[in-house]
């Protein structure tokens, strides 16, 4: 038998956390952001992860997420060939807000491609961005950034990173981890010259190890040579198709 407690633990207003500290990485260069945002929450999911990118000649380095939306969209970046550089929770923006008061923004993340163009990105919720003071907050903070901030400044709409898609994109990421170009051009012409439905259908027309099949059709699809549906649960099953 359960007995009530003496007090409603829901009301009960605890103090504030300072963000975790994460500790040196053997191999694994440091977090460089501007500000940590591994604040404790109930409800937000902070994410961190060590990635390596060219501009780090490979070597992993240390990323806090604020959401699992920042995520995909910096794994999605990592997808691109043209890809170079990932910086996250850049130095602040100062703008006058809404309400007329002077704030400060962070940029989620800043890409930069190989041929040195740069793109600030600002993540947020649809129903936010829907919002007129957010849409009024965004255009003061894009014009309070310097133009020597990035060369380009982008909304993403993070409804549309889904689970299913989260995943996949992890899913392929893990496949890219282990390239091969010879294989990859190999299953790219089979398809091209294969009559196919699924997944399944591709792996059996190469008649080739199953896994290692599977892996470069998922490098394919990350570099969008292969169409696929990106929000349902990648398997053998899924439709694909030739781009």
């Amino acid at each position: 038998m359960s007995y009530p407690l003496d007090w409603d633990t829901s009301l009960v207003k605890t103090a504030k956390q300072p963000p975790l500290q994460l500790g040196p990485i053997p191999g694994v260069l440091p977090y460089q952001g501007y500000r940590s945002p591994l604040s404790r929450s109930n409800t937000a999911h902070r994410i961190s992860m060590a990635l390596p990118t060219p501009a780090t000649n490979g070597v992993p380095q240390v990323y806090h997420f604020e959401s699992a939306r920042e995520m995909a969209v910096a794994i999605e970046a990592l997808l691109i060939p043209e890809f170079f550089k990932l910086e996250v929770q850049l130095p602040p923006i100062a703008y006058v807000n809404h309400r007329g008061k002077r704030s400060q923004h962070s940029f989620d993340l800043r890409i930069t491609y190989r041929c040195g163009y740069r793109e600030a990105v600002f993540v947020r919720n649809g129903t936010s961005l829907l919002r007129p003071e957010t849409r009024a907050d965004i255009e003061a903070i894009f014009e309070g950034a310097p133009a020597t901030f990035a060369d380009k400044k982008v909304v993403i709409n993070g409804d549309g990173y889904t689970r299913a898609y989260r995943d996949n994109l992890l899913l392929v990421w893990e496949a890219t981890k282990t390239p091969d170009e010879e294989f990859d051009r190999f299953v790219l012409d089979k398809a091209k010259r294969t009559s196919f439905w699924d997944i399944k259908g591709l792996m059996a027309a190469c008649d080739l190890e199953c896994s290692r099949v599977f892996d470069s059709i998922l490098r394919l699809v990350g570099l969008k040579k292969l169409g696929t549906n990106w929000h349902t649960a990648m398997s053998i099953n899924n439709r694909v198709w030739v781009l």
